[in-house]
């Protein structure tokens, strides 16, 4: 495979001396064909209308050290060779109109000559891959060297680079441990939309759509987001943050875009609004779907244009600021019933990403739980945790089928809250946790039909301690035995509702010693349960 190297002569490097004085200096371009063991079939020489004369001299001095190497000429005029654009421009339409050959060549960019403007552009076309190669830089050989000089190849691909691949990896690491508020989570479809989360808020300055229940996180996930594009100098601004749901009316227009004196009755002053408040910063907008139509279209514009138009003002004001929206509700089921707009949805959904709930999960309600102790502690100014037992029940309960989670996070935060309140000497004891129990079964219990629910049956007949033992299917299951049992007059009579299928199949039938032996199971009695059922 052939090695070709396209470099820009170098009008103040390569012109160094005159006459045979000139072998007494190092330059660049001659300098790198003097290497045994860099071999440079073909030099791509780029240069223009006023260089022609030492670009002759340049080729017939690369003969005389290296008369394999053919020179190509290549005529790119920069009119200032200082304006970053006209300069990319035009070497971009020479990287565009270039016949390379990947399959017979290997190509080397050389960034040692040309201005630093020069220099940085084609670095940015080989990073891109218009220039399709590697670097080359050359310079000069060590004093008292004999050597004509020293090159290096720089490979831009990082990945084979093990050290700053290790770093960029631990950045990503720091990055995602970050997003999460430094909870070790085990939910892998949680863990997975952070990591992709976290290469967004880096490379992207595109709207982000949070969605999720209630409580599920939204606003703290867009919380740190901010402050990670903060720390990585991608955003200046501050984080301006509003639940849209508290907005109606004129008031939804003036909080957001402003308004100017006397817009109307009520506004004795200026207000410049959210959107300008949040000017070279973060707008978090939660629960966008209660935006009125009106202020929909207004925020669209300010997405696209970066500018909108202040409450009775004539005149445009102009924010650059970067979005963050939330909602729990269904956008494109509110798009269909033309309650959002499906061009103002085409605009934020670019990045979408589902917060699931705390049952979705359960498996990080261990780590939330000491996330939340250690809140706590910060806020009460004291040390909290569990004893054995008591962190044993709360856990069993709170993965339990029972366990609702209705407010998610939120609900764990004042459970949290609440036991290291009543907790004495900072322990949260068996009998703390247990009154908390109480407490979220009936908080989640209301509103929901109380028949369905097998607890309210069962604790009665058997004791808390020992339905806190059965897997919700087994309770579900034998509610349904007891009301069969109840709204029969005998026995024989459930067993033939119980075991109308199986019955059938057998030569003869006992269907009270069968529905003895399962409620024997349960140390219970048919009589007893016709009794419990009549005095309620």
């Amino acid at each position: 495979m052939k090695t070709v190297v396209i470099s820009i002569l170098g009008t103040t490097m390569d012109r160094r001396g005159k006459g045979d004085k000139r072998w007494d200096k190092w330059r660049p371009t001659i300098s790198m064909c003097q290497h045994d063991d860099l071999l440079i079939d073909r030099l791509e020489l780029l240069f223009d209308n006023h260089s022609i004369g030492l670009a002759r001299q340049v080729t017939e001095d690369i003969a005389r050290v290296s008369p394999e190497t053919e020179v190509v000429y290549h005529n790119v005029n920069f009119r200032d060779p200082w304006d970053f654009e006209g300069v990319y421009s035009a070497l971009l339409d020479f990287a565009r109109a270039y016949p390379f050959r990947h399959s017979k060549e290997q190509y080397l960019v050389h960034i040692t000559t040309g201005t630093h403007v020069a220099q940085i552009c084609l670095y940015l076309l080989t990073e891109a891959g218009y220039l399709p190669g590697k670097l080359l830089q050359t310079s000069p050989a060590p004093r008292n060297s004999d050597a004509a000089g020293q090159y290096q190849v720089i490979d831009l691909d990082l990945s084979r680079y093990d050290q700053i691949a290790s770093r960029f990896q631990k950045e990503h690491q720091e990055g995602t441990v970050y997003l999460k508020g430094g909870i070790e989570t085990n939910n892998r479809a949680f863990n997975t939309m952070i990591e992709q989360l976290e290469k967004v808020s880096i490379r992207s300055q595109e709207p982000i759509l949070l969605t999720g229940p209630t409580g599920a996180g939204k606003s703290q996930l867009a919380q740190r987001v901010y402050e990670l594009r903060k720390q990585r100098g991608k955003i200046d601004g501050k984080l301006v943050a509003v639940n849209c749901a508290t907005l109606r009316g004129e008031n939804a227009m003036s909080t957001l875009f402003g308004h100017k004196k006397g817009a109307y009755t009520g506004a004795v002053s200026e207000r410049p609004g959210l959107l300008k408040e949040a000017h070279k910063g973060l707008l978090f907008l939660d629960e966008i779907g209660e935006l009125g139509l009106d202020e929909q279209a207004m925020l669209l514009r300010a997405i696209e244009d970066k500018t909108f138009m202040p409450l009775g003002s004539d005149r445009e004001v102009s924010s650059d600021f970067q979005l963050i929206a939330g909602t729990n509700k269904d956008l494109t089921l509110l798009s269909r019933q033309g309650e959002f707009r499906d061009d103002l949805l085409a605009r934020i959904d670019l990045w979408t990403y589902q917060l699931p709930s705390l049952q979705e999960r359960i498996e990080d309600l261990e780590p939330n739980i000491d996330y939340e102790i250690e809140k706590f502690a910060k806020r009460s100014g004291y040390l909290m945790s569990f004893n054995k037992d008591a962190r044993k029940r709360y856990l069993a309960f709170g993965r339990s089928a029972e366990a609702t989670w209705a407010a998610n996070f939120r609900d764990l935060n004042a459970s949290i809250t609440r036991m290291g309140t009543l907790a004495d000497g900072g322990r949260i004891t068996l009998d703390v946790v247990e009154d908390e129990i109480k407490r979220l079964r009936r908080k989640w219990q209301q509103g929901v039909d109380q028949g369905s629910n097998p607890r309210r049956v069962l604790e009665p007949l058997l004791g808390i301690e020992t339905v806190d033992q059965m897997d919700y299917y087994d309770q579900v299951k034998l509610l349904n035995i007891v009301e069969v049992c109840r709204a029969s007059d005998s026995m024989a009579e459930a067993g033939r509702k119980l075991f109308n299928v199986s019955r059938a199949l057998k030569k003869s039938n006992n269907d009270s010693h069968r529905v003895k032996q399962v409620l024997e199971r349960y140390g219970l009695e048919f009589r007893s349960l016709k009794a419990f059922s009549e005095n309620q």
